[in-house]
């Protein structure tokens, strides 16, 4: 009985031995990697976003017109 090729030479399945079968899977893992970066990044600057202008308390002699009492 003839077995397939697959199984009579295992490294047929190495990602170094056979780049064509394993192109896809890379590409495919390429492509999950990049999403995963750019959700990542995207949610860093959403979570560390500005939130508004702060309440600053300026003394009035420090103003550029400053105010003396």
């Amino acid at each position: 009985m003839d077995q397939p090729i697959e199984l009579k030479n295992p490294k047929l399945k190495d990602i170094a031995n056979s780049w064509v079968d394993s192109s896809a899977f890379l590409f495919y893992l390429s492509l999950l990697v990049a999403l995963a970066l750019v959700v990542g990044g995207s949610y860093g600057l959403y979570t560390h976003r500005y939130k508004g202008k702060p309440e600053v308390n300026v003394p009035g002699n420090t103003l550029y017109t400053p105010q003396y009492k």
